[in-house]
């Protein structure tokens, strides 16, 4: 089944008849009528696929980010670029709460002194249970579904952050509110066949830019869960994105229509305002997508935006 938020946090199963309300089945209204809903999935789905057959769809319902998590926490590096890089060591980092953006949303971009501003399609998990130091043979028990995510980045002259052990540092060049575009809907890991195996693609008014497949991924789903486990404790509702192929990459700038599309899933599109107008080629970096594919250094160390008209 997909699960949805819509209009005013209400939750709702996305069919293809429409949006059909299960407030009544998951109390509580926004981030904890989601928990309530994976944490009870098993106890509920026979009356969740009872309401989805029969119900009445809502009229003008209007999608909202699928989930507000506790944690957003994302794997850095995590794939092969198209089978042009082994797979190096696991690092991650963490997005501020307030970056999550609701389809049909705006991302803004704010008044820093960014090269660039990068967008980043990912698929994203989410958890439907908790724990700590969990192994990768038990890893995949802890997934309810998935929903796909888009990692705004800002590069940033100097490279922020840093990698800090036994803990997962903030990335605040990514955590800019409006940097975590969520949607449309979390699809249960029953209906995904093999995660590893999506497609996932992102387009700039209409113009196709990313266009790569899961099964580049460097580090497994579960050993991906198994990294992120030892050093931060996970709760119901929380989400991992699984890191882009920086193959792909292009510029956000004022103007931008985006549409993010993951296999198995759906699409969703946001839009984005820059108040400065700053500007870049358009088209995919490629100068970045060499450097990451080459190993030369992070995306987006050599762009600055364009002279102004």
């Amino acid at each position: 089944m997909k699960f949805v938020m819509y209009n005013d946090n209400q939750p709702g199963i996305l069919t293809d008849a429409g949006v059909i309300d299960i407030g009544d089945l998951c109390p509580g209204g926004g981030q904890a009528a989601m928990v309530h809903l994976v944490t009870n999935y098993d106890d509920l789905k026979a009356r969740l696929e009872t309401r989805a057959a029969e119900g009445t769809p809502v009229a003008g319902a209007q999608l909202q980010a699928p989930v507000r998590p506790g944690k957003i926490l994302c794997m850095g590096g995590n794939y092969r670029e198209f089978g042009a890089r082994e797979p190096s060591p696991m690092w991650g980092f963490t997005k501020s709460l307030h970056a999550v953006l609701d389809p049909g949303g705006t991302v803004v971009l704010p008044d820093i002194d960014a090269n660039i501003f990068h967008h980043e399609a990912e698929l994203v998990l989410v958890f439907g249970k908790g724990g700590k130091d969990i192994p990768a043979s038990e890893a995949m028990d802890h997934v309810f579904g998935y929903t796909a995510g888009v990692d705004v980045s800002a590069r940033m002259p100097a490279p922020g952050g840093g990698r800090v052990p036994n803990t997962l540092p903030v990335a605040e060049h990514k955590s800019h509110p409006t940097f975590c575009p969520l949607g449309p809907c979390i699809v249960t890991k029953d209906e995904i066949a093999d995660p590893g195996k999506l497609q996932v693609t992102l387009s700039v008014d209409g113009e196709l830019r990313v266009n790569y497949n899961t099964d580049d991924l460097a580090h497994s789903i579960a050993e991906s869960i198994e990294f992120v486990a030892a050093i931060e404790e996970i709760s119901p509702g929380d989400v991992l994105f699984m890191g882009t192929n920086h193959q792909g990459l292009g510029a956000m700038q004022d103007g931008d229509t985006i549409e993010m599309g993951l296999e198995g899933v759906g699409s969703f599109t946001f839009s984005v305002s820059d108040p400065l107008k700053r500007r870049w080629p358009r088209g995919v970096d490629e100068a970045s997508a060499k450097d990451v594919r080459e190993g030369a250094g992070g995306p987006g160390r050599q762009a600055r935006p364009l002279p102004a008209e």
